[in-house]
């Protein structure tokens, strides 16, 4: 057993919650719910042991650093954060339902790394700049803001979806209530905020060690700014200008698309020193 078939395994656990999880709204049945959160906690398992099992032999293969140096590492590390903090929130809030909404960005973010044949999984050495234990704090800690940011662009989406009036029929009967959307959106964008701010900041401090100064206004570290600013803009629409549902809802999403483009966008059409392309 090797991590890329542990890894090529998550994929597919994680594509399987996803249909059960489809499959429960769909068709009303609370117990494939039940199945799908089981399933994704399987997948969380695999997807861990794959990342440490990585880790491992990156160290035999006389490299031995973090799996967070590539794409393909990056995309694995995202799908792991986004199942574990929705594991923690459906184990909190007990709504199983919003399980839809978020298991297949976990499936196609590690699916994407998995399949995409420009991607590879081939386990590198590190270059000197990133030889710096910076690394793994701001991989970590953007990352973690990154999985905040997806699950809160889920969510958004019950805000267009969800009538104002459901019958006991209606396919969209088994969404949570206004109020759990709303603050099931804005805990996960203060979470993201948070760790993204975090990373920010440790990212400058690597790139004042690495390259002798904290900002340079490399295409990333910019559009991360942008998308900092966008969330930033949200929490001050909230808090301070008392903004609830679609509207802030809209916010999210385009602040997801901001977070799309800082990693993706910048990654294959702008070049620069995060760039993985």
């Amino acid at each position: 057993m090797n991590s890329s078939l542990l890894l090529s395994a998550a994929t597919f656990i994680y594509a399987l919650a996803s249909v059960f999880y489809i499959g429960s709204f769909s068709f009303k049945k609370q117990a494939l719910a039940r199945f799908g959160f089981w399933v994704i906690v399987i997948g969380l398992v695999a997807n861990t042991c794959g990342i440490l099992l990585r880790w491992l032999e990156s160290y035999h293969m006389g490299y031995g650093h973090a799996p967070f140096s590539n794409m393909y590492e990056s995309l694995v590390f995202f799908s792991w954060t986004a199942a574990a903090l929705y594991v923690f929130v459906e184990c909190k809030y007990k709504e199983s339902i919003i399980g839809v909404f978020v298991s297949p960005l976990i499936f196609l973010g590690i699916a994407y790394a998995s399949f995409d044949p420009s991607i590879t999984s081939k386990i590198t050495p590190l270059i000197p700049a990133l030889k710096s234990n910076w690394l793994i704090a701001h991989v970590i800690t953007c990352f973690l803001g990154y999985a905040g940011f997806a699950l809160a662009f889920g969510f958004s989406f019950m805000y267009f979806i969800k009538p104002k009036e459901a019958g006991a029929r209606s396919l969209f009967a088994k969404l949570p209530e206004w109020d759990i959307i709303d603050e099931l959106t804005y805990q996960m964008i203060v979470f993201g905020f948070l760790f993204l701010t975090i990373g920010i900041i440790t990212g400058s401090v690597w790139a004042n060690s690495a390259w002798g100064k904290y900002w340079s206004w490399d295409p990333k570290e910019t559009w991360s700014l942008i998308t900092w600013f966008i969330y930033a803009i949200f929490l001050h629409l909230r808090l301070m200008r008392g903004w609830h549902g679609k509207k802030l809802a809209v916010v999210s999403i385009i602040g997801f698309l901001g977070v799309l483009f800082t990693y993706f966008g910048v990654n294959f059409f702008l070049s620069g020193l995060h760039s993985y392309a």
